[in-house]
């Protein structure tokens, strides 16, 4: 049982690293995505990223079947709802609202898997949560938070961020990883054109600045191609409740980042919030018994 422990906390680990890589790019797309409509950077960044998985995935093409090719693309409609809905929510309310609801996944998981899939809810998970989600609160500065239509596409960006966490959990035991996330990255690259060619004024015919190929290159590569394969492998290795809290670092990475490069100043309402959020975790990975989390 040592080494089954042993390779969880290894994955929790990993994990962690995935959610720092996307708090440290956040800053990089936020700069992008000044020259660049958000539906096309999304079809740049997944679609680079699934050219590479691609590579990656081809020697398993045998591996491939109907089940695997379902699996992948309901894991890329359900991650690219969670970018649609948290994209418009920002047209209808503040980023730090929109940062706050959506660290709720936090929430939703553990209850997502106790009403369907009738798992238990540890204590030790109660407490991170809670502590996750007040971090967030510190954190992000989201005062004043209503019940807008803003707030409700945030709230459903956050059930969808839980789904994909579940999901990966289920699929990644299940079915070839590597193919797995093909498909998926694929699927998200597919719809970010569609809506963009629907919805924005450009798509190919775009400013192609260097910081549109700083983000999309580091994005694609570290935080698509490499964050979701280490995702979805290593979720087979842990449980999807410590997957969201552990994924509640990520606005902590990008805090810290933000103020290494740019100065940007944390007040000591959010230096608590990072620490809840960092406690969180910790809590997580403290075990009284066998039982998974």
């Amino acid at each position: 049982m040592q080494f089954v422990k042993s390779k969880e906390f290894r994955a929790d680990m990993l994990l962690l690293c995935v959610a720092i890589a996307w708090g440290v790019t956040f800053l990089m797309v936020q700069e992008a995505l000044n020259d660049v409509p958000v539906y096309a950077f999304l079809f740049y960044r997944f679609g680079l990223a699934a050219i590479l998985m691609g590579l990656v995935a081809y020697k398993y093409k045998s591996h491939l079947d109907k089940k695997t090719i379902i699996s992948g693309v309901v894991l890329g409609v359900v991650l690219f709802i969670s970018y649609a809905t948290q994209t418009f929510a920002l047209i209808y309310t503040t980023s730090s609202i929109v940062a706050f609801i959506t660290g709720f996944y936090v929430i939703f998981v553990p209850i997502l898997l106790f009403l369907f899939f009738k798992q238990k809810i540890r204590q030790m998970a109660i407490v991170g949560t809670v502590l996750a989600i007040v971090g967030l609160y510190l954190l992000t500065n989201s005062n004043g938070v209503t019940l807008g239509f803003g707030e409700f596409l945030t709230l459903l960006c956050a059930l969808f961020f839980a789904l994909h966490i579940i999901f990966t959990g289920i699929y990644s035991k299940q079915y070839n990883v590597f193919l797995l996330v093909f498909i998926q990255l694929s699927t998200v690259s597919i719809l970010s054109l569609l809506f963009s060619l629907g919805t924005e004024d450009v798509t190919f015919n775009i400013d192609f600045t260097y910081a549109f190929y700083k983000a999309v290159i580091v994005t694609a590569v570290i935080a698509t191609f490499i964050a979701f394969l280490v995702q979805t492998y290593m979720q087979k290795f842990t449980t999807p409740t410590k997957t969201a809290i552990i994924f509640s670092v990520e606005p902590v990475s990008a805090a810290f980042y933000s103020y290494i490069v740019i100065n940007e100043i944390l007040s000591t309402r959010q230096i608590i919030g990072a620490f809840l959020i960092l406690i969180a975790m910790l809590v997580i990975e403290l075990r009284f018994n066998k039982d998974s989390t």
